[in-house]
């Protein structure tokens, strides 16, 4: 399977239905009836009647086609879960503006991290370097007359 680089997640009010993601799904894979029904062995009808919700696909159909369409069965089923990948170019601009506000926020959350990271060193060698100049690097002296 090809890498996806770009990609959004499929939402549509065609997707209410079993048949409607069924449909989606496939769609959005690129793939046509013969072949998906051919991958899971049966006939084009079938899943054309399963699309048009005439009829419902058995649980380890259901699974099959899931995994050829890379979806969750869960998806499948209710509309929660894993949807179809649509790759594009086009996200939506407020994918875009999320997004770039998620980077912001953990930039952010980075910079202040390393400040406090970087004042804890400073704190420590402050206290390494008054405790050498106090002599007291080597411990307590014992049995020194």
């Amino acid at each position: 399977m090809p890498a996806r680089n770009e990609f959004s997640r499929m939402t549509d009010s065609s997707d209410d239905t079993l048949g409607g993601r069924l449909s989606a799904a496939r769609d959005a894979s690129g793939l046509s009836l013969a072949d998906v029904a051919n991958r899971i062995g049966v006939k084009r009808e079938s899943l054309l009647a399963w699309e048009a919700d005439r009829s419902e696909p058995g649980a380890s159909s259901l699974v099959d086609l899931a995994g050829i369409l890379g979806v969750s069965p869960m998806w499948l089923m209710t509309g929660l879960g894993t949807g179809p990948i649509q790759e594009t170019g086009d996200l939506p601009l407020e994918a875009l503006k999320l997004d770039l506000q998620r980077l912001t926020d953990a930039h952010r959350e980075c910079a202040r991290l390393i400040d406090k990271i970087a004042r804890q060193i400073e704190t420590y060698e402050e206290g390494h370097e008054r405790r050498r100049k106090a002599g007291d690097l080597d411990g307590p002296v014992m049995g020194r007359a």
